[in-house]
């Protein structure tokens, strides 16, 4: 599958950041000419793995997120990348409503929405070091496909 563009982000742990992530993924996307649905799709599963990285990676503390996209042929492909406290049981980290903040009210709904939203998921993580979510999503009639 041939590349067509890729992009690096890197910005700091900061909740005001969500907002900037979810915009700058959505102008790279749109390169694929995806419709609004897939759009939306991409942006919100951007968001939770964002939401994820601030929240619980690092801990409303200062830290880097990085983003990194790729566009192949009606497919872009995200990686959401921290270096914060990780992830001690992913599988229950993916389970609906599990959460590890429910102090803070959280839904425990973040991995299930990005499954949802996204065509392909993967989340790798180990405790002390971070975590990486990978996602895919296929654009059913990107305009490189016509």
């Amino acid at each position: 599958m041939e590349l067509l563009n890729e992009m690096q982000l890197d910005f700091l742990s900061k909740s005001e950041n969500e907002a900037f992530s979810r915009i700058v993924i959505a102008a790279f996307a749109s390169q694929l000419d995806p419709t609004l649905d897939e759009l939306a799709d991409i942006k919100t599963a951007v968001s939770e793995a964002v939401t994820n990285s601030i929240i619980h990676g690092y801990e409303d503390k200062p830290g880097i997120i990085r983003i990194q996209a790729k566009l192949y042929d009606g497919r872009i492909e995200i990686v959401v990348q921290d270096w914060g406290k990780g992830i001690e049981d992913i599988e229950k980290a993916r389970q609906p409503l599990w959460t590890s903040k429910p102090e803070q009210d959280r839904s425990g709904m973040g991995f299930t929405i990005m499954e949802n939203f996204m065509d392909e998921l993967e989340v790798e993580s180990s405790p002390g070091s971070g975590t990486l979510v990978r996602m895919t999503k296929n654009i059913k009639d990107s305009k490189y496909s016509r």
